[in-house]
C-alpha cells in the first residue's frame, strides 16, 4: 500500500483485538477491488462494517465520498469512531444500529448511490440487509468468493427490487478466489422489507 492513511488504517485494525481475522494490510488492499465499480457514486453505505472494511479504504482512496458505516456491535462501532478521528476523515457517519432497522428508517431508506458489504452474510440475506438502503438506479457491491451460490439469491433480488448485473473476478492477496457481485437497484423495495431484526438470517428469502 502506497498511501500512508491506508497503512495507518491497517495498523489501527491490527492493534484492536478481535476486530478481524487475517492480515490487516491484505484486508485493506482487498477492499480496494471495489473502486472500479463505484462509478460516479457520491454516497456509499457499508453494511456490517466491522473494522471499516471496505468502507474506510474506499473513503481514503476517494476522499469526496460521503460514507456511512453501519455496525451494530458497539465495540466495533467505537473502533470506527476512533479510526475516523485518528485518520482525520470527514463526511463519515458511524451508525451503531442493525441494518434491518436502518432499512425501515426514512432517513436512510433508498438514500445511497451504492451499498457495499464484505463477509456479511449469504447473498440472499445480504440482499435484504443492503438493497433497501440503495436508491433506485444505484448498486449493491458484494465482496464474495467463486463458491457463492448466486443463483440461489435470484428470487430474493427480484423480491427486493434488484437485478444481477455481473459477477466479476476480483482476486487479491486476502482472497485468491475473490469476486464482486454487482446488483442494480431496478425498482423500489416493497414496504415489508427488510423484515424484523434477525428474521432475514433465520428465514432467508
Amino acid at each position: 500500500m502506497n498511501d500512508s492513511k491506508l497503512s495507518e488504517l491497517a495498523r489501527l485494525i491490527a492493534g484492536w483485538p478481535g476486530l478481524v481475522s487475517g492480515d490487516a494490510e491484505s484486508l485493506v488492499e482487498d477492499s480496494l477491488v471495489l473502486l472500479e465499480h463505484l462509478g460516479e457514486a457520491k454516497t456509499v453505505v457499508d453494511v456490517g462494517s466491522g473494522g471499516g472494511l471496505p468502507g474506510l479504504p474506499l473513503k481514503i482512496a476517494r476522499p469526496e465520498l460521503a460514507v456511512t458505516l453501519v455496525e451494530a456491535d458497539q465495540a466495533k462501532a467505537a473502533f470506527l469512531v476512533r479510526a475516523c478521528a485518528e485518520l482525520g476523515l470527514r463526511d463519515v457517519d458511524v451508525v451503531p444500529r442493525r441494518a434491518e432497522d436502518l432499512g425501515r428508517d426514512s432517513k436512510y431508506r433508498e438514500k445511497f448511490d451504492v451499498a457495499v458489504a464484505r463477509a456479511l452474510a449469504p447473498m440472499r440475506v445480504l440482499a435484504e440487509l443492503c438493497l433497501p438502503l440503495v436508491r433506485v438506479g444505484g448498486r449493491l457491491l458484494a465482496q464474495k468468493t467463486v463458491g457463492e451460490d448466486v443463483e440461489a439469491a435470484q428470487n430474493a433480488l427480484e423480491i427486493l427490487g434488484g437485478s444481477l448485473v455481473s459477477v466479476v473476478p476480483a482476486p487479491s492477496a486476502a482472497r485468491a478466489s475473490g469476486t464482486v457481485i454487482v446488483v442494480r437497484k431496478s425498482r423500489p423495495t416493497p414496504a415489508g422489507y427488510p423484515r424484523r431484526p434477525g428474521v432475514p438470517a433465520r428465514k432467508p428469502l
